[in-house]
């Protein structure tokens, strides 16, 4: 089999992986190079161009076509890219120009579904892929995100927005999100919303990590903060488990870490689930950030 090509496009980073098949994800090569998205749109296209040529040498290879994860969605009606992080992405045929550049054909995916689909054929999924037909993969850390995977494959939808399950309403406590609506499941469940949060609680700023530390202590605000946070794990992905019923839920990101989740925030589930029973299996993740450029090969 042909190896298999991927690329990572970050905000700050670039990450490209040569692989030597699906069966035998040995790794050919492996780089990186900063994305300088400062340096504008085209700039961008250049770099991936140039990770491109990297890898080419470093390998003595060359791709017959290349995986691209990216921070947004290609539009599939117009070929442009929408909801990016990286905002010089916007509105531009990202696709098509990095086809024109290349000479290769390209395959694209958000960096949600790229996890997904890593997480499900070669890390914590795998075991379970032959009796796993469904599998939903979440990110949850500076913002929300998800990927579906069905019988391997990453299914993107008729609107490239499948799996997006951080921008589903859940509370209108949530207030403001940046996609311009209010109380999406991003605004309760990110890593920032639950700092802020306790902060609002407490008075006092702290990162994430110091919350948990202090609800293991006993103490009242990260207690608050971490329940409220069970709660609304429980509401927003029981309307997952509602309406794609997956056999397993991948947990990543920063959150993803969080043993509450896998013990409180499952007898959440349970409460809210449409079923007289939750029998979803969770597991944390275990390609770390590997699995990006990963999933991007395997699209």
């Amino acid at each position: 089999m042909k190896p298999l090509w991927g690329i990572d496009l970050g905000g700050t980073k670039i990450e490209g992986v040569v692989i030597e098949s699906r069966e035998h994800p040995r790794e050919l090569a492996r780089l990186r190079i900063p994305t300088e998205a400062g340096e504008g749109y085209l700039h961008i296209v250049q770099q991936v161009n140039k990770l491109i040529t990297a890898l080419e040498k470093e390998t003595g290879l060359k791709p017959e076509r290349i995986g691209i994860g990216t921070p947004g969605v290609l539009e599939p009606s117009t070929l442009t890219m929408k909801n990016c992080n990286t905002t010089a992405l916007n509105g531009k045929p990202f696709k098509t120009d990095l086809e024109a550049v290349t000479g290769l054909p390209v395959k694209m995916a958000n960096d949600a579904n790229c996890f997904a689909i890593a997480e499900a054929c070669l890390g914590a999924g795998k075991p379970f892929l032959q009796e796993s037909e469904v599998i939903f993969g979440v990110i949850m850390g500076t913002g929300v995100g998800g990927g579906i995977v069905i019988d391997g494959k990453a299914i993107t939808g008729l609107q490239g927005i499948a799996g997006e399950w951080g921008h589903n309403f859940l509370d209108e406590s949530g207030g403001p999100c940046y996609c311009g609506r209010s109380g999406c499941v991003e605004t309760i469940l990110s890593g920032p919303s639950l700092e802020r949060y306790y902060a609002c609680i407490s008075g006092e700023k702290l990162p994430l990590k110091e919350i948990v530390a202090l609800y293991r202590q006993g103490f009242e605000h990260a207690c608050a903060t971490m329940q409220r946070m069970n709660h609304f794990f429980g509401k927003a992905i029981a309307n997952v488990i509602n309406i794609v019923d997956p056999h397993l839920i991948i947990l990543g990101g920063g959150l993803g870490n969080i043993d509450l989740l896998y013990t409180e925030g499952i007898k959440s589930v349970e409460k809210f689930i449409f079923n007289p029973r939750l029998e979803t299996r969770f597991l944390k993740p275990e390609l770390g950030d590997s699995a990006g450029v990963f999933g991007a090969a395997l699209l």
